[in-house]
């Protein structure tokens, strides 16, 4: 059928199907969309985090995409000190086409950190998700072609779809592995994680026609250097495939220590990812106490800043962690 509703929703769903998902260039603040086994990762009673990413605004707001996640400790009194479990639950919002499109997801996270040593400064940690899905057009937001005449734009389509809402569900499996090693004597950690996400490669059925979401696969990676107790280094990256296409981000940002105040430090944190043949992705942060808020731009590089006019687009996180358990420290990494 021959019609730009039509057209569009298979396009929206090849690239679904043979895409990405939704993702944040500040992927290392959205722990449980980056690997499930950061479930429960931190030294606290529980962690709430969101993050807004406005992708390609000069296209029609191509990409509107927000998270609210909240993960916490399970067991911590029975378990071997420095062993944990966690659990936690995860929305997530992707409106794209101007909301005319829009897929919601709810998820849900355990989680398993076993330490490696005697003071848990190594832990190997395990994680397994599961996520309820629902996709949706509104076709009333969407032109048809009947609705351009040669008296202009009639507003009206005789297309039997139109003005409805076409929507499906499905169940999708996470899961994910972690290895973290912490420093004390220097002050520095590295990590190397990899997470699996859509391993029961769900079926997306619209209209009649079927669609199988490709597993996602991710190795991310990252680091801590401490200079001085003023100045440190935080690097990070990822990799990530899914069906025919990769998306590759390496960057770092500097932090620096404001205040030394062990109740309330302040950390001020300046950097850029760089995610390749794609965008630039300059960074500026500010942690005090337990809350972190960091804010990031993607320039866009690609062919596609002609129409983007470079503009890639917005992306605003926040994170809380609510006070600290010093008695049985869960060390973590913060990008």
């Amino acid at each position: 059928m021959k019609r730009i509703l039509y057209t569009y929703c298979l396009l929206l769903l090849c690239c679904i199907a043979k895409a990405q998902d939704p993702h944040f260039s500040q992927f290392f603040a959205s722990p449980l969309t980056l690997n499930p086994a950061f479930t429960g990762k931190f030294n606290g009673n529980y962690r709430v985090a969101g993050n807004y990413r406005n992708q390609w605004p000069e296209i029609n707001n191509a990409f509107v995409t927000g998270t609210a996640s909240i993960d916490f400790h399970l067991f911590e009194n029975k378990m071997k000190s420095g062993d944990m479990f966690g659990a936690g639950f995860m929305f997530l919002t992707d409106n794209s086409a101007n909301s005319a499109v829009k897929m919601n997801y709810g998820s849900g996270s355990l989680a398993f950190h076993k330490a490696m040593d005697e003071d848990a400064n190594k832990q190997f940690s395990i994680g397994l998700q599961g996520t309820y899905s629902n996709f949706l057009i509104n076709t009333s937001k969407l032109v048809f072609e009947d609705q351009l005449t040669t008296l202009g734009f009639t507003g009206q389509s005789k297309e039997p779809i139109a003005g409805q809402t076409l929507q499906t569900s499905y169940f999708d499996a996470n899961a994910g592995l972690l290895f973290t090693s912490f420093n004390l004597e220097n002050n520095s950690n590295y990590y190397l994680g990899l997470s699996m996400y859509h391993l029961n490669k769900p079926t997306i059925n619209l209209s009649g026609t079927n669609f199988s979401l490709n597993p996602r696969y991710t190795l991310h990676a990252g680091g801590f250097y401490a200079f001085s107790d003023a100045v440190g280094l935080h690097l990070s990256g990822l990799h990530s495939s899914q069906g025919g296409s990769t998306e590759t981000v390496v960057g770092g940002a500097f932090q620096l220590t404001a205040s030394t105040d062990a109740t309330n430090p302040i950390y001020v944190y300046a950097g850029s990812w760089l995610r390749l043949n794609d965008a630039l992705i300059p960074y500026i942060g500010l942690e005090y106490s337990n809350t972190r808020l960091g804010v990031s731009y993607d320039v866009n590089t690609s062919s596609l800043k002609t129409a983007s006019i470079s503009k890639g687009g917005i992306e605003v996180s926040l994170i809380f962690t609510n006070q600290p358990n010093t008695d049985r420290p869960i060390n973590c990494p913060k990008f």
